[in-house]
């Protein structure tokens, strides 16, 4: 289902073409041992080098909230890049008017296990409603969201499909879309970056809590990105507030960022860089230990298990051998956060685990579907570790549909990385209309003619005309103020205001949607647009 209207993109938190600093070469330099260490820590600084969404929101984009209630969905890593609460920040914020609160698993205070029960209750501090989304709904109710006007979302996510806080996310974009209420959602990194891609992609018949949409175990995307893409299927009235300074290549650390215990097992971001890496066994007899530092079981070999993974080419971390009692296993150490792919390493876990484990079990879904199978979004990762295939051949086997998904995952992508030649796929054009990025469900892309190519109806409604078509004639109507536009498709003649004009290029039909040459429709709306090469970047401003 496409969206009817565009998704807006708020800020300035694209710097395309930023450049690596002396700051990201120190770390590159620092040692393994220096690594670990910072690994576990906090990071602290007077001055990250990023600004999270939510600074990026009270400085430049208040006015969102002028005279809204608002709502906000977050826990105890809703904090600015000093460290200090949104929640304590906006509530005594004489601005804004603060009226609820709403808590994903764990709750707003991250302290509840994992899949406990979470009521709702009024705060003894701030007299606010704190409203649970992981008690008897995980949705919030029409009630619950009775007393805003907008919904903020604000949440550290851990980039792994599993984690169940952008499901969350997923779902107050449908209850906000069934209420007719506006999700504001304030970007954050994603600790395991946003190049790395990896795993299987969630099949329609194992979407759960657990795994919300078609997204591989890594699916390489921040929160604002998973909200737009997943908004492509819900239609909510969404803006992101990108981050500022932020580039798709960056890890956590390049940041500047304190990372702030995200549930009671992820303390650190080792065990967030972990998760997927020893966290995938469920049900099988493998599992993790040490806050996912550890992956083993029962009668596996910890130093045949060590060795096939040591020389499995894993980048990035090392195995030792780590025996705990009856149980065999290792414990990773990760020696370049860059380079280590927490999924694909999971992977080769799991199936190195069960040529060692006799008695590995596969929990098979029938009617009711198991969690091993919700986890991999599939049951074919059972099927090929049943079968006993290594686990080069079990990525070999899920790479197509995750090669379709990265290609996909373009038109949702809003932060480059820090130089051209550090991007994967692709160049793709960035649109902004009075410097906000409009992301479309179709992307532009440049003719032959050497015209940008934009879907009309997107374009033309962010700019306030009204747009029509006749499937009969073939024909497009577009009307702004006392100008009423018709382009032909195929032809390059448009009429304005019943006046002949021509173009050097064509109204096409591209998939399924009616793309027009965006420099002749901007002179028909009379808005200025400017072409900048050197970031395949067109700006769209009202004249």
């Amino acid at each position: 289902m496409a969206i009817s209207k565009p998704v807006k993109c708020l800020g300035g938190g694209m710097n395309l073409l930023q450049k690596s600093t002396s700051h990201r070469n120190i770390i590159i330099c620092l040692t393994v041992l220096l690594f670990i260490s910072l690994l576990g820590e906090p990071v602290s600084s007077a001055s990250p080098r990023v600004q999270l969404g939510n600074e990026v929101l009270l400085s430049k984009y208040r006015h969102l909230l002028a005279g809204k209630r608002v709502g906000l969905v977050t826990n105890q890593t809703g904090v600015d890049g000093l460290g200090r609460s949104l929640i304590d920040i906006l509530f005594y914020d004489k601005d804004i008017n603060l009226r609820a609160l709403y808590g994903p698993e764990h709750g707003i205070d991250g302290k509840a296990a994992a899949g406990e029960y979470v009521p709702s209750y009024i705060h003894e501090e701030y007299h606010l409603p704190v409203y649970s989304l992981y008690g008897a709904t995980r949705m919030p109710t029409p009630e619950m969201l009775a007393p805003i006007d907008v919904l903020l979302f604000d949440i550290q996510d851990i980039g792994a499909r599993t984690y169940t806080y952008m499901s969350t996310l997923n779902y107050c974009l449908v209850a906000a879309q069934r209420c007719g209420k506006r999700v504001i959602v304030l970007d954050r990194p994603n600790p395991v970056g946003g190049t790395i891609v990896e795993g299987p992609v969630m099949e329609d018949r194992f979407i759960s809590f657990v795994g919300v949409d078609n997204l591989p175990m890594a699916h390489g995307m921040t929160a604002g990105e998973l909200a737009v893409f997943f908004n492509r299927k819900i239609g909510a009235d969404l803006v992101v507030i990108p981050m500022k300074g932020y580039t798709r290549d960056m890890t956590f650390l390049d940041t500047g960022l304190p990372f702030v215990q995200t549930s009671p097992n992820i303390p650190d971001l080792t065990s967030a860089l972990c998760y997927m890496a020893t966290g995938l066994g469920e049900g099988t007899g493998v599992g993790q230990r040490d806050q996912f530092k550890w992956v083993g079981g029962n009668g596996i070999d910890s130093e045949r298990f060590a060795h096939l993974l040591n020389n499995s080419g894993l980048e990035g971390v090392k195995y030792i051998p780590a025996p705990r009692g009856n149980a065999g296993g290792v414990r990773l150490e990760i020696t370049d956060p860059r380079t280590f792919n927490p999924a694909r390493s999971g992977f080769y876990a799991l199936a190195y685990a069960k040529q060692l484990k006799k008695d590995f079990k596969i929990p098979k879904s029938g009617t009711r579907l198991v969690m091993f199978d919700k986890i991999m979004g599939t049951d074919k990762i059972g099927l090929y570790l049943e079968q006993n295939l290594d686990p080069q051949e079990i990525e070999k086997r899920y790479q197509p549909q995750l090669e379709r998904f990265k290609e996909e995952r373009e038109k949702y992508l809003l932060y480059a990385p820090s130089s051209p030649e550090k991007g994967q796929g692709k160049k793709q054009v960035a649109i902004y209309v009075d410097g906000i990025p409009i992301i479309f469900d179709v992307a532009p892309y440049i003719n032959s003619a050497g015209r940008t190519m934009v879907p009309v109806r997107f374009i033309a409604e962010t700019l306030g005309a009204d747009v029509s078509w006749d499937g009969l004639g073939r024909k497009v109507y577009i009307s702004r103020g006392d100008r009423e536009i018709i382009l032909t498709i195929d032809q390059r003649g448009a009429l304005v205001n019943n006046k002949a004009y021509l173009m050097d290029t064509t109204a096409v039909i591209n998939n399924g949607r009616t793309m027009v040459p965006l420099r002749y429709l901007g002179e028909l709306l009379g808005v200025g647009v400017k072409w900048q090469e050197e970031l395949w970047r067109v700006d769209v401003y009202r004249e």
